[in-house]
Formats: structure tokens, sequence, C-alpha cells
């Protein structure tokens, strides 16, 4: 059984008129087990809507935004900010819990800073 990533970060970029893209740092790998793609998947949007996002109007296209995609930075979500933090760049920080369940976040941190895990 393939071990499940102990952190997923990715920073968030804004797509014009589509919505958002995750563009994970090196060090973050998307679990191989569906189920736990989709808890990360889940717990990525949890975090987003707490953190004032909200879905695109555009429908989802299925075919090409699947929960594997969406995480691997290879698919635009239908997401989109409704504010933001001035001089700052949003990144989703994703960690496992004791119980093996991630907690998700997003977090501004100051324009130009390392890209890495924090």
């Amino acid at each position: 059984m393939p071990e499940t990533p102990e952190r997923y970060v990715a920073r968030i970029v804004d797509v014009p008129g589509a919505g958002i893209r995750l563009d994970p740092v090196a060090e973050s790998a998307v679990p191989g087990e569906p189920t736990e793609v989709n808890l990360l998947g889940l717990a990525v949007a949890l975090a987003l809507g707490s953190a004032d996002y909200e879905h695109h109007p555009e429908p989802r296209d299925t075919a090409t935004q699947t929960v594997e995609a969406l995480l691997a930075g290879e698919s635009v979500m239908p997401w989109r900010a409704t504010g933001g933090v001035a001089g700052t760049v949003p990144y989703v920080v994703c960690e496992r819990t004791a119980s093996g369940h991630y907690g998700c976040r997003v977090q501004h941190r100051p324009e130009g800073e390392a890209a890495g895990p924090a």
C-alpha cells in the first residue's frame, strides 16, 4: 500500500473568468488512494469556503476537472476569492491529523516569500 503524504501545500492562482488553480509546492504530493484523494479534496474545499472563496458561476467540467487533476495543479477549480490580503499570496496548507484526516487552512504569505511548506 502506498504511503499517504503528511502535508499538501499549494499556491492558489487566480485564473480570470474560470476560477483558481492550485500550484503545489515541490514537497507536496497527491495521495495515491482514491479515498485519500477525496478526503484531501474535501478538506481543501472546506478551507477555501472558510476563507471566503465561493463557487465560480462557470459549471465544472467533470471530464477534465477531476479531484486528482485539481490537486495536482493540472486543472482549474470553479472557485473564486471574494477578498484577499494586499501584498500577499494565498496558499492552501494541509496536514494530516493524528486521526489520519486532513486539516487544511488558507494562509496568506508575503509576496516574494519562499514557496516551501510553512
